[in-house]
């Protein structure tokens, strides 16, 4: 079975770290994925998306769906195109501290998180991505907690050591409060 997960936000807000985190953890908790991110024209303040398609055996979707069964939104900036892909009961986590988008909560199960608050809680508000991710993985059950962990630090370049531990409180808050 294969599972499309949708990322989306505004570039510098961690959106491609936090699917490459989920992507590794996929990966060492046995799945196989493939994951595609893409930019808009700038680094930070443009539209940043990514797409992770996840399953049991070698994934055969191609990194580009017209449909989805979740989404993890770090901001509304750019969300209506991936909320338009959206399936019938799609989990939808979204950062409940600055989303300001259309919600269709009969439509989607949807899992709102007061993520920017919580990074704050753990030490930097950058790392709202990860307490999202943290809570998609809860919410889902797609990926344990230590796999989520050790994805996030596989991630993280040697120069970015320095936040690997906001990181992994961020991750725990976020699983926290989608438990």
């Amino acid at each position: 079975m294969e599972r499309e997960i949708l990322f989306t936000g505004v570039g510098g807000q961690g959106v491609q770290l936090g699917a490459q985190v989920l992507a590794r953890a996929a990966i060492l908790d046995g799945l196989h994925v493939t994951l595609l991110g893409t930019y808009g024209g700038t680094m930070r303040g443009g539209h940043t998306d990514a797409t992770l398609i996840v399953g049991d055996e070698p994934v055969s979707a191609p990194p580009i769906v017209s449909e989805a069964g979740a989404a993890i939104a770090v901001h509304h900036a750019f969300w209506e195109p991936s909320r338009a892909k959206l399936r019938e009961g799609a989990l939808v986590v979204v950062n409940g501290s600055l989303f300001e988008g259309a919600l269709d909560r009969e439509r989607h199960r949807v899992v709102q998180v007061a993520a920017t608050e919580l990074a704050q809680r753990a030490g930097s508000a950058m790392a709202a991505s990860m307490v999202l991710v943290g809570a998609y993985a809860a919410a889902s059950g797609l990926v344990g907690r230590d796999a989520l962990v050790e994805g996030m630090r596989a991630s993280l370049p040697s120069y970015r050591s320095q936040h690997l531990e906001t990181n992994e409180k961020a991750l725990s808050l976020g699983w926290e409060a989608a438990a």
